[in-house]
């Protein structure tokens, strides 16, 4: 059939267009007479459990069907590395230029493709740095279709892979866009650190992309030269690049069992390709919602563009006290964290986690009441110094100080008031590392400060630390994530491809999209394509679903004249009901939801990402660009 929606409705759709802005879609309005009060203190909660635990970016397959790579190989590091300086974040890699790769045309010449199912074409590079602990790759990206798959794997282990769509790698490169940085950096991707010295880098383009439409290039690698892994339980080689004697291994207090099950070791990249840790803390809201709010320091992270590159280790410790081996719980998270606000007067960088973060994590409670931490409060610090295992710290707030970066890592701070408590530890002592991490009050329910800066170091109880006070950050931004009750979150909208009728699905529903994945192997998961709202949100409006029962494929509007038309006219539409709710018109922080109609197939494709839009309208000549189909958001 010829599918022309435009021209057979558009009386009916101007009508509904019309009659839909009248009803809202601009999101819910709050005067200062109706909003809540923030509030000031909330407990910690144990995680709830999330849609998202049962969706792995790791996965299991056949080595036989990884394809023979092209190999570019480094040698060791030109000059020696230290560990980090003893204060700020904790270097642990280098960047290095990659000639080989460093343009789309050298790249696209290392890329020898086969055929794969369906179609499909897939090529590999292997890139291998000497003497590297581990090595991330900047793959900088002009052109990616949102359907590709991206691989990432060591050749020793060819069947256990991190994999991600086109279209979620795109989605990170657009966030990064729309933070400002219109650079290289903004626009390239950093693939984990998987603890290898070689990496391989597979792509898989869908069937109908041609390889000269792809435009990639890895110019840059991080060589990690720092002993990130470390034996697991029962191994008995110690650990390389132990932190200072003092340091107490936090698993030997039992008495914070939750706020262990809180703190995560962090690793990110810079524009220049370094690679760094830190520490950070997961965060409870005021509705217990269990959005991955995530707490760290403005110095460690202070760009989307860095945020997209983070990586969280989770139950980075021992499994017994003092064993000085790693837990087999140890968990990691590779896809990176939305910058929501970064301030260097209370040092706080606020983020939120792309990915659910494991079963068994903990939200911390937090308290901003002005005088949470007054002098003398005795306090406790959760931290991973030099990048080791999660340490704890004791001691007391000793006072208020004004504090100002000196340029690098060096701090100047003074005075008895100001944005940053003053704290002496009587054990334990903090490092390179350690910033970032929280400071608790001593029964540790509450988060009450973020590690900036100091001169601590093991027996000297005189020298002190200065954490930017969370109660001034909480007051002059971060209330409106974590101090008032949610209204309703928005929820994840997972998308499929089917390679056999090169359609796309799209289900709000967490059980549909584990089904679909255990019994349809012919559609590949591609993540979450954007959020919107429950079908039944109050001031939004109902995004309909039809299945195409000829061509198998789905069909989705949120115009009422539109479905209507659909369910007169085209038998074949079976019309299943409202699938999520979203904005008809464009307000607040809502993004175009960009509509293609393919003639030959009778089939509509649909996306958030405006580059996935470009690369549709430049490669697919058999797409026909409808336009803004509706408005809905990037994160949750």
């Amino acid at each position: 059939m010829v599918w022309n929606m435009q021209t057979a409705v558009r009386a009916a759709l101007a009508l509904g267009v019309a009659a839909l802005a009248a009803c809202g879609g601009g999101g819910e309005v709050v005067t200062a007479a109706t909003a809540p009060a923030p509030v000031l203190r909330v407990e910690g909660r144990a995680a709830p459990q999330a849609d998202d635990l049962l969706i792995s970016s790791v996965k299991s397959r056949s080595a036989a069907l990884a394809p023979v790579p092209a190999r570019v190989a480094l040698g060791p590091l030109a000059q020696s590395k230290q560990l980090g300086d003893t204060t700020g974040p904790m270097l642990v890699g280098a960047g290095r230029d990659v000639t080989a790769t460093g343009t789309r045309e050298r790249t696209l010449q290392q890329l020898n493709w086969r055929a794969g199912e369906a179609g499909a074409q897939v090529a590999a590079i292997s890139f291998t740095a000497e003497e590297a602990h581990g090595l991330r790759l900047g793959v900088r990206v002009g052109a990616l279709p949102g359907s590709a798959m991206l691989r990432v794997y060591s050749q020793a282990r060819p069947d256990t892979v991190f994999q991600i769509s086109g279209q979620e790698v795109l989605q990170r490169i657009e966030r990064n866009r729309n933070a400002g940085d219109h650079s290289d950096a903004g626009r390239t991707w950093w693939t984990p650190d998987i603890g290898s010295a070689e990496v391989t880098l597979e792509i898989e383009l869908p069937a109908g992309v041609p390889a000269g439409a792809l435009d990639i290039a890895v110019p840059r690698v991080s060589h990690i030269f720092a002993a990130l892994e470390i034996p697991q339980e029962q191994e008995v080689v110690s650990k390389i690049n132990e932190s200072d004697p003092c340091n107490l291994d936090a698993t030997c207090y039992d008495a914070y069992a939750n706020q262990r099950n809180a703190v995560a070791r962090m690793l990110f990249v810079n524009d220049d390709g370094l690679t760094y840790a830190c520490t950070g803390t997961l965060l409870s809201d005021a509705s217990g919602s269990g959005t991955p709010y995530f707490l760290s320091a403005n110095h460690c992270i202070s760009s989307q563009t860095a945020a997209s590159t983070l990586q969280t280790d989770w139950f980075y410790r021992s499994p017994t006290c003092n064993s000085r081996t790693l837990s087999s719980a140890t968990t990691k998270r590779y896809n990176g964290a939305t910058l929501l606000y970064a301030s260097s007067s209370t040092d706080t960088s606020f983020l939120r986690l792309n990915d659910a973060p494991p079963a068994g994590t903990f939200f911390a409670g937090w308290d901003a009441s002005a005088g949470a931490a007054a002098t003398g409060t005795p306090v406790v610090g959760l931290h991973h110094p030099q990048a080791d295992l999660l340490k704890i710290s004791f001691g007391s707030v000793v006072g208020q100080s004004s504090c100002t970066s000196a340029g690098g890592t060096q701090v100047t701070c003074s005075g008895t008031s100001g944005n940053f408590y003053r704290v002496g530890w009587s054990q334990g002592t903090t490092q390179g590392g350690s910033s970032g991490s929280a400071l608790f009050s001593s029964d540790g329910r509450y988060v009450m400060g973020t590690l900036y800066a100091g001169n601590a170091v093991c027996g000297v109880t005189t020298s002190a630390d200065f954490y930017g006070r969370f109660d001034v950050a909480y007051n002059t931004a971060l209330k409106q994530w974590l101090g008032t009750a949610s209204a309703g979150a928005r929820r994840p909208i997972y998308r499929f491809y089917n390679a056999t009728t090169g359609a796309h699905f799209f289900t709000p529903s967490a059980q549909e999209r584990d089904y679909v994945i255990a019994t349809y192997p012919a559609f590949s998961y591609e993540g979450v394509a954007f959020y919107a709202y429950d079908a039944s949100a109050a001031g939004q409006d109902v995004v309909y679903r039809f299945y195409n029962t000829t061509t198998g494929a789905h069909f989705y509007t949120i115009s009422a004249a539109e479905r209507n038309y659909v369910q007169m006219t085209y038998p074949a539409f079976k019309y299943e009901g409202p699938a999520w709710s979203a904005q008809a018109a464009a307000g607040g922080s809502a993004t175009g939801i960009f509509r293609f109609y393919k003639p030959s197939t009778g089939t509509h494709f649909y996306t958030i990402s405006a580059a996935e839009r470009d690369f549709v309208i430049a490669t697919y000549k058999d797409y026909n660009y409808e336009g803004v189909a509706y408005y809905a958001w990037t994160g949750n």
